[in-house]
């Protein structure tokens, strides 16, 4: 089974960056497509971006576009979200997703494994 490892979260202020890796824990994962997702608490779970491994095609959700960026590295098989200008709503749990598809998705039903996800606090 496919495992995915988040790191890279923590507590900053608003107008401050984070940077969360994802890195795969036991078998490399082979499939095409990873994402972000993120859970506030009472709240559902939520797309934030996603990346083709292949060709680096992103797609970014209307509430992070320009202030987050999602990138790969292929030679350590490791997805990147850089998020900057961070807002107290962007605190939640963060999950690195990975999908057996080829085409990026938004949808939460559509990714086959999750990471055990990293908190992202913003204060106010």
């Amino acid at each position: 089974q496919v495992q995915l490892v988040e790191s890279g979260g923590g507590l900053v202020q608003t107008g401050g960056s984070l940077r969360l890796s994802c890195a795969p824990s036991g078998r490399t994962f082979s499939g095409e497509a990873m994402g972000w997702f993120r859970q506030a608490p009472g709240k559902e779970r939520e797309f934030v971006a996603a990346i083709s491994w292949s060709i680096g095609n992103t797609y970014y959700a209307y509430s992070v576009k320009g202030r987050f960026t999602i990138s790969r590295d292929n030679a350590k098989n490791t997805v990147y979200l850089q998020m900057n200008s961070l807002k107290p709503e962007d605190t939640a749990v963060y999950y690195c997703a990975a999908r057996d598809g080829r085409r990026l998705s938004s949808q939460v039903k559509e990714y086959d494994y999750w990471g055990q996800g990293t908190q992202v606090t913003v204060s106010s």
